[in-house]
């Protein structure tokens, strides 16, 4: 007898909860009268809001409701009263098993950690290193039964995101029949970012090479970004960066001819839509956290003479990604307009 109530605990990036979204579906396959809810932070919600085979998304708000020991009660009651029977954990925080252990769910699948492997009725020995994400986190359904074979992730968007979106572009002057292409420059850190000189030159030789309109996102923290960038390119683009939500960036991306942005959680939003993409990659490695999916992209990564990967946040050269041409990266583009 299968499980009838799952929860599935999330991790905390766009990316990866996007990456979690196979094993989400499998488990809609798998059990498909079983009540399936995803506990992950607020600034995700996003991603599994609308998506079908999630019956609830529980919001866990760390930093705020949900801080401290009366914070922690709450979700611990809130998930108690809810009769899980069975918690996959794809965060490896001992503070989730902890929360996890505290509601009384009996079966607990993880992978094995030091400290919270007592909490845990199935502890699953840990992936390689080199293992892609998505498979990280289908490997722990196996201890169901799951199907793994379907890898690709997904984003589902509402017929009033592709609404709202024509709307933004339209009021920074992208027209319904304008051809345009997105730039997206921000990352969650700098190492992983593409100089911005570089993506200035790269929109204005798209506008002049094949008359293509340019809009720039990101989020709110990447407003100043996306003006830096504009301000370096001879023509004006729209700065689109803060003026969408998620949903409405994803709608944005699937209206463009060609979508270029770092490794980054709006790259992989881009490739779940199946925009043609360029993902420009530097001291990450494609093979964890590259696209996976049956739409168009290119991977585009130099080593110069680093080692990769490397993780190293307070990287002062930023080598790998210099190392990026323009030119190779209009090529690749170059294929997908064509």
């Amino acid at each position: 007898m299968g499980p009838n109530r799952i929860l599935v605990v999330n991790v905390n990036w766009l990316g990866d909860v996007l990456f979690s979204t196979p094993l989400i579906r499998a488990l809609r396959q798998k059990f498909p009268d079983a009540y399936i809810a995803c506990m992950v932070v607020p600034r995700c919600k996003e991603i599994l809001t609308l998506n079908p085979h999630l019956d609830e998304v529980i919001i866990y708000d760390e930093g705020g409701r949900h801080k401290g020991l009366i914070g922690k009660f709450k979700i611990v009651s809130y998930l108690k009263s809810q009769g899980f029977d069975t918690a996959i954990l794809l965060h490896r925080s001992f503070t989730r098993t902890l929360i996890v252990f505290l509601a009384g769910i009996g079966r607990r699948i993880g992978y094995y950690t030091k400290k919270r492997a007592a909490l845990l009725t199935e502890a699953v020995e840990p992936p390689p290193e080199d293992m892609h994400r998505v498979d990280v986190f289908l490997n722990l359904g196996k201890t169901l039964g799951i199907n793994l074979k379907n890898r690709d992730y997904e984003f589902f968007i509402s017929d009033e995101d592709r609404k709202n979106a024509g709307f933004i572009l339209e009021n920074t002057g992208i027209g319904k029949t304008d051809r345009f292409v997105v730039i997206n420059p921000g990352g969650n850190w700098a190492p992983k970012r593409w100089p911005v000189g570089k993506f200035a030159k790269l929109a204005d030789e798209l506008i002049k090479r094949f008359g293509l309109k340019v809009a720039i996102t990101g989020s709110r923290r990447d407003i100043r970004l996306g003006e830096h960038v504009a301000s370096l390119m001879k023509e004006k683009p729209a700065v689109l960066c803060g003026k969408t939500t998620l949903r409405e960036l994803a709608a944005v991306m699937e209206k463009a001819k060609v979508v270029i942005a770092n490794d980054s959680g709006p790259m992989h939003i881009s490739i779940s839509m199946t925009a043609k993409t360029a993902a420009l990659f530097g001291p990450t490695s494609p093979q964890i956290t590259g696209p996976i999916g049956k739409g168009d992209f290119a991977v585009l990564r130099e080593h110069g003479d680093c080692d990769i990967p490397c993780y190293k946040v307070a990287c002062e050269y930023y080598k790998c990604m210099d190392a990026i041409t323009v030119d190779g990266v209009l090529k690749a583009i170059h294929e997908f307009i064509r």
